[in-house]
């Protein structure tokens, strides 16, 4: 199967598909789009991508899948193995709820586009930008880290196995690196974030290790 990701690579949600595509053993075909020259903005990438984001997958027949957590979980079920999720339903719940807190709660709110749209609307300069990316971060992270003194985390965020919330959490705290955000603020999720940077799939899958890193 050819596959083909357009993505960005400080891109955190392109991060985290490219390591859930590494831990899966699949090769794909790296497309780069840089943001900040409106590279997605085109009539050509739209047609792929409506919404003119990254990252997107591109499969053999022309078919383009969107938005990087319903891209994983497609991976999930056409690709079952190595598991992103756990077996149990309780399980699955709760790593979801984990990705979520990540890929819903800061993502949003932290992505290109919002920072655009308080500089150019309300004239955040880069201390403001920054003052309100940290705030976002910390409020989520603070409840992600006492999340994490569950017992049902063990090396990584649920048990001894990567999965989807591991994506999320060492997407994010790459992310949090271009603000100056130090991970030892939380202690378990810096521990996490160790031991995932130790595994091939999410180093090679880390911005600094891309052909378009700059």
């Amino acid at each position: 199967m050819s596959l083909t990701l357009h993505n960005f690579f400080r891109s955190s949600t392109s991060t985290r598909l490219r390591a859930a595509l590494n831990l899966k053993g699949l090769e794909y075909d790296y497309l780069a789009y840089a943001l900040r020259k409106g590279e997605t903005r085109t009539p050509e990438y739209l047609a792929k991508n409506p919404q003119g984001l990254v990252p997107s997958l591109e499969l053999e027949d022309g078919t383009t899948l969107i938005q990087s957590l319903a891209i994983i979980e497609w991976l999930e079920e056409t690709h079952p193995e190595p598991a992103l999720l756990p077996a149990d339903p309780l399980g699955r719940a709760r790593v979801r709820g984990l990705a979520c807190m990540i890929a819903c709660e800061i993502h949003p709110l932290n992505n290109l586009r919002v920072l655009f749209r308080l500089r150019d609307q309300f004239g955040a300069d880069e201390a403001a930008q920054k003052a309100w990316f940290t705030h976002w971060v910390a409020t989520t992270f603070d409840a992600l880290e006492e999340a994490l003194q569950d017992a049902r985390t063990g090396r990584y965020c649920h048990g001894d196995t990567p999965g989807l919330a591991d994506l999320c959490l060492y997407a994010q705290v790459w992310n949090n690196r271009r603000f100056d955000i130090p991970v030892a603020d939380w202690p378990t999720i810096a521990r996490i974030f160790a031991e995932l940077d130790a595994l091939p799939a999410f180093r090679d899958a880390a911005p600094p290790n891309q052909p378009d890193a700059a």
